[in-house]
Parts: structure tokens; C-alpha cells; sequence
């Protein structure tokens, strides 16, 4: 996965603004459940397209192509995997992984290390495509570039992963009701899941 967003970082990049409507739907929803302060890390930071806006201060990517927009952007990055992160536990406040569980090698590790550099009691946030929504659906029947080899998870696998990994005190967030290219104006934001495309879930660290 590593070379294919090294290699299409900028197609990868340009989505954002194609489809701004998504994305900014997407964003809307994140920021609603992600704290206002502390020190904030997120893994699988990309070209900084959430961690910017949202004063994420802090990325960690394996793509070093995507680093370099990210930084750009204002974002402080390190370039490793979600799996084995370069930082001491207890280390940040609060963690957002956005789509990232659909393009790691083991999204479970990736957890388990969030849940390492996180401090007690702090929060995760967890953006991601429901694998058993309509949007699941059409981005497995799409085949681009980036979702070929995807591995779109339910929101009860992850919910499942999550508390494996010590997470407690789960809300839910949906939002995205339309395929991004019928998409005609932001989307509005519903409590719970099963029925948006894109799922927000919280949960702190126990």
C-alpha cells in the first residue's frame, strides 16, 4: 500500500477538492467527536487533508510522498507504519485514524499501539467507510486505484478490535447518505450507524 499512495499521492491529494462535498462532510463529522484540546496524533495522516484543518498537530505515514504535502500543510510528521509507532507510551491525549484500518497490513496492531501512546483515559476517533454500506459497496465495485486492495471494514469488526484493545465508552456518528459524485450538497450528521456511508466512532481509552 506503501508505494501505491507514494506513487499516486497527488491523485490521492486532488480527490479532496473533486470531491469537496464528501470530504467536507467527512470533516464536519470527524470534528464533532474530536477533543478541543490536548495533544493530538494521527496515524495515517496522508497529505494532512484532516490533521490541518482539524489542529492535529501531529502525523505519522509510511508514504513519504504524502508527508511532504502534509508538512506543508503545517502537520509535524514522522514517516513509520501504524503498527510500530515511534513514540513512548502515554504520549498523546487524543488519536484520530481516518480510512486509514482499510489500508494497513494489520489493523488490529494498529490499535493496540494507539492504545499504547495514548494516556489513560484518552480519546480515539476513528473515521472509516462502513465495508457493509452502499459506499462500501461502490468503492469495492469502483476498483480505483486506492481501494483495489483495500480491506473495508464493518463498524462492528472495528467496534470488536477496539475493545480488544482496551477501549471503552463508544458514541457513533454517520454521515454521507449518496454516492460523492451525486453528492449536491454537505450531508448531515446522524447519531449511530447503518445507514451512512461514513462512520465516525469514539471511544476512550480504559
Amino acid at each position: 500500500m506503501k508505494n501505491i499512495f507514494d506513487d499516486h499521492y497527488e491523485k490521492y491529494d486532488a480527490w479532496y477538492d473533486r470531491y469537496d462535498l464528501a470530504y467536507l462532510s467527512e470533516l464536519a463529522a470527524v470534528r464533532k467527536k474530536l477533543p478541543r484540546t490536548g495533544r493530538g496524533l494521527e496515524i495515517g495522516v496522508g497529505t494532512g487533508r484532516f490533521a490541518a484543518p482539524l489542529g492535529i498537530k501531529y502525523g505519522v505515514d509510511p508514504a513519504r510522498n504524502m508527508l511532504k504535502k502534509a508538512e506543508e500543510r503545517g502537520v509535524k510528521t514522522r514517516a513509520c507504519s501504524g503498527e510500530r509507532l515511534p513514540f513512548k507510551s502515554g504520549s498523546f491525549d487524543y488519536i484520530a485514524v481516518i480510512v486509514t484500518l482499510s489500508f494497513v497490513d494489520d489493523p488490529a496492531e494498529v490499535l493496540k499501539e494507539a492504545a499504547r501512546v495514548l494516556k489513560k483515559n484518552g480519546r480515539i476517533v476513528i473515521g472509516m467507510i462502513d465495508g457493509e454500506s452502499f459506499l462500501g459497496r461502490y468503492y469495492r465495485e469502483k476498483k480505483g486505484v486506492f481501494y483495489t486492495n483495500a480491506h473495508l471494514l464493518s463498524v462492528d469488526r472495528v467496534t470488536e478490535m477496539l475493545k480488544l484493545s482496551g477501549f471503552r465508552g463508544f458514541s457513533f456518528l454517520q454521515t454521507i447518505f449518496r454516492i460523492p459524485p451525486e453528492m449536491k450538497s454537505v450531508h448531515r450528521i446522524l447519531t449511530g450507524h447503518g445507514r451512512g456511508g461514513f462512520v465516525v466512532i469514539s471511544a476512550r481509552k480504559s
